[in-house]
């Protein structure tokens, strides 16, 4: 199962960046995930709580998006979302073998939030475009 290499690498990424900002626990981290990043949402989660156990993340959710395949079509440059691998451009019919993929097989850490002190008081850390690295395929 490679959503548990995943979930060891995004952790190892979530406990660097709360050190670095002073989290002292992490309560929600939020990706987006690509429809063909052959992630099983589910898995990535039950995975991320057995690894985060007796860590500042041992109670993050974990929020995952996921991401629609778009295809760009190569001939016409129309830009659209696919339903099913087999879509034709709906433009000009071009045949999926040839479509440019713009989104959907990407694995994005969009945020961690978390508390920085014993008040209480939140703060959330946008990490724009970290991503995991692992040696499991994406």
């Amino acid at each position: 199962m490679h959503e548990m290499s995943i979930a060891q690498s995004l952790l190892e990424i979530v406990m660097d960046e709360s050190r670095r900002h002073g989290l002292t626990r992490v309560d929600r981290v939020r990706l987006q995930i690509g429809a063909l990043a052959a992630v099983v949402p589910d898995a990535l989660t039950f995975c991320f709580g057995a690894v985060a156990q007796g860590t500042v993340a041992s109670e993050a959710v974990l929020e995952i998006e996921t991401v629609p395949v778009v295809a760009r079509c190569p001939l016409c440059g129309e830009r659209f979302e696919m339903e099913d691998l087999f879509d034709r451009c709906p433009d000009c019919g071009l045949v999926p073998a040839g479509m440019d993929l713009v989104s959907g097989r990407e694995m994005t850490l969009m945020s961690i939030e978390g508390e920085t002190d014993e008040d209480g008081e939140t703060d959330e850390r946008n990490q724009g475009a970290c991503r995991p690295q692992h040696s499991g395929s994406e």
